[in-house]
């Protein structure tokens, strides 16, 4: 399985915000690939967020990421996304990884 993380800041008074263009951004990406998305909130930071995207495989998140950015309102929701970040912490961190085992 092909995952992506991303971590960001956001206002604490734009959560309401956040999780309309989350659902939003959501119902777009699932016309176009399956993917399973968490969103953890950090207990020392409630500004600091990681959003972790499971994928069936690199390839097929390859294969439509590019259709799915060319959707018009993708561009739209990803502006009214980088209005909540916390002005002075705008940074969003991108990581790829491979999901190699879960151990129950």
């Amino acid at each position: 399985m092909y995952v992506k993380v991303y971590e960001y800041h956001i206002m604490p008074d734009k959560l309401e915000e956040y999780f309309r263009i989350q659902e939003k951004v959501s119902h777009i990406y699932r016309k176009y690939i399956d993917l399973k998305t968490t969103y953890l909130q950090s207990n020392d930071d409630p500004t600091k967020w990681l959003e972790i995207t499971t994928y069936k495989s690199e390839q097929d998140y390859q294969i439509n990421i590019d259709l799915i950015n060319e959707q018009a309102e993708i561009q739209i929701l990803f502006n009214e996304f980088q209005a909540l970040l916390i002005p002075e912490n705008s940074h969003i961190k991108e990581e790829a990884f491979t999901k190699v085992a879960v151990i129950k």
